[in-house]
């Protein structure tokens, strides 16, 4: 019998091992793992197809800023030798088409239930299980409860007055029509200038009879430089793979194999320097960031790499007020996601393309034809918000997520989100986060992070199955003092100085706290596998036995 078509009463009792929540990489990876130990798993996917943030984002030009040969699953060897990336960074409809051959190759579309949300997740102390309830009336208990619900999954539209009176079209970034949208002979204005407007500005603007962007802060965006994918690359790459996801798991800052420099930008002489950007820069993608081991660390050694590419801009940009207004200065380079791009200064060159700063002129409001800044009126068939999400924490205080004596954890997150190794929340047992905010989550390849932590989950379920457990929670002590050291490592770079959603500026009201945890991804793989081999150091095991005798 088809999930959908499940009676109330048959809605009511179903019972599980683990329910996931999400079927983006990390609850299609989950779901594989936890058949493996032969537990009853079910997905739930507010989506109608799998994907996570590749399902819902398919504006245009949207592109992965990881290479293609290392944004892709390594636990199967099998399947990264035979699948075939087209480009060096792969588009949203072939990474979304990788994702739908994984649901396939491992037959998982029989354990996921779409277009379904939680809207609450219950944790019941008497029997250590979960209850939780979807917008189709469904109750589902589970022993254990896995938030895969993506760091960028909540989209954000921005609080400008007269929002809802516009009367062209409208699109958000995060939420694209799946049929695709055709600008042509449109006018059109975005508001927005991070990841999304950056990818999307320079197709958009192919199309359109006249784009006009407002900017209110500038970003650093290094050109991709992508290409078809080369066949000797791609061979170089499936002969090495095994050494090669080793050393990004354990070795680097972010999971990505690559070309770190090992020395100070301080170390070399100006020219050697400038040859060096000069060169990742003609290679193109994240690397440029690679090519000093403290650009992230020192203010000086930054500001080498920021007036680089600031140079660039001005080189690229024909308008010099136009190329001004494009160069960051407000934020060290890096602190805030570094952009990869096709071609978006070039595009501020085309006769239909005005950017709007919006700093010196802010949007007044919308208005039904346009918009409105302090100092003129635009007029628009259709708006484009390219303005973000309400990252790593947005989805899980959506829903109503309540552990221990009806703990909520929004209540508990008030003052900004609280882990233990961005894995579990004390007061919440039984209870995983995939990448969640004290992890490398999104300073990371998603991927290798994502594999690490369903690894770690899984192990850890099987761990307690097998022990006879009924539940395990993180303790205030342990929480505590990960948060802290979180922090501790956050500090000692450059990254608390940006305004970035890492810190939840974008959004009016969320507490500034840097959320990932950049000690590295190799030092918290470490961490994580040194206190599971030590008994779970820091988490309180409950024996099943001890629950029943009480």
């Amino acid at each position: 019998m088809n999930l959908h078509q499940r009676t109330p009463a048959e809605r009511d009792v179903a019972q599980l091992d683990v329910v996931i929540v999400g079927a983006g990489f990390a609850g299609l990876y989950l779901l594989h793992r936890l058949r493996g130990l032969g537990l009853t798993a079910r997905a739930y996917e507010a989506g109608s197809g799998v994907g996570g943030t590749w399902f819902w984002n398919r504006y245009p030009g949207a592109r992965c800023d990881v290479e293609s040969m290392q944004y892709s699953f390594s636990f199967d060897d099998e399947l990264q030798q035979s699948w075939k990336w087209s480009e060096r960074f792969a588009a949203q409809p072939e990474i979304l088409q990788y994702a739908n051959h994984i649901a396939d190759r491992y037959d998982l579309r029989r354990d996921i239930v779409f277009n379904t949300r939680i809207t609450a997740a219950t944790f019941d102390e008497s029997s250590a299980t979960w209850t939780v309830t979807t917008d189709r009336g469904e109750r589902v208990t589970a022993r254990y409860c896995v938030m895969a619900t993506g760091c960028l999954s909540t989209a954000r539209l921005p609080n400008i007055k007269g929002i809802a009176s516009f009367q062209g079209a409208t699109y958000h970034t995060g939420h694209w029509p799946h049929e695709g949208v055709d600008f042509t002979g449109k006018t059109v204005g975005i508001i927005g200038t991070g990841s999304s407007a950056i990818q999307s500005i320079p197709v958009i603007a192919e199309q359109a009879k006249h784009l006009t962007v407002f900017q209110r802060t500038p970003n650093f965006s290094i050109p991709s430089r992508n290409s078809a994918m080369p066949a000797a690359y791609e061979a170089e790459w499936k002969d090495d793979y095994p050494t090669r996801r080793q050393r990004a798991r354990e070795e680097t800052r972010n999971g990505i194999y690559g070309d770190w420099g090992q020395v100070s930008a301080l170390e070399v002489s100006a020219g050697d320097r400038r040859a060096e950007y000069e060169r990742r820069w003609t290679k193109g993608g994240l690397e440029f960031m690679y090519a000093y081991n403290d650009l992230g660390l020192k203010k000086e050694a930054n500001d080498t790499a920021a007036e680089f590419v600031r140079e660039k801009i001005r080189e690229i940009v024909k308008d010099p007020k136009t190329a001004e207004l494009l160069c960051p200065y407000s934020y060290p380079i890096g602190t805030k996601r570094i952009c990869v791009d096709t071609n978006y200064f070039e595009t501020f060159n085309r006769d239909n393309v005005t950017l709007v700063d919006i700093r010196s002129a802010p949007i007044d409001e919308i208005t039904p034809h346009g918009v409105r800044t302090q100092d003129t009126e635009y007029a628009f068939d259709c708006l484009v918000f390219a303005t973000g999400f309400d990252a790593m924490t947005g989805t899980l205080e959506a829903m109503n997520i309540r552990g221990r004596d009806g703990l909520a954890l929004r209540d508990e997150w008030a003052a900004g989100p609280r882990t233990y190794l961005g894995l579990t929340v004390a007061g919440f047992p039984n209870m995983f986060l995939v990448t969640g905010p004290g992890s490398p989550s999104v300073l990371s390849n998603m991927i290798v992070s994502i594999e690490q932590h369903v690894d770690w989950i899984t192990d850890c379920i099987a761990h307690l199955t097998q022990s006879g457990s009924a539940s395990i929670e993180a303790s205030r002590d342990a929480q505590d003092a990960w948060v802290d050291h979180v922090n501790e490592r956050a500090n000692a770079t450059l990254y608390p100085q940006a305004a970035s959603w890492y810190m939840g500026a974008n959004i009016p009201g969320k507490p500034r706290i840097f959320m990932p945890y950049i000690g590295g991804v190799g030092n918290y793989r470490k961490i994580c596998s040194d206190i599971a081999s030590d008994n779970y150091r820091g988490f309180a095991i409950e024996k099943a036995i001890a629950r029943a005798s009480a």
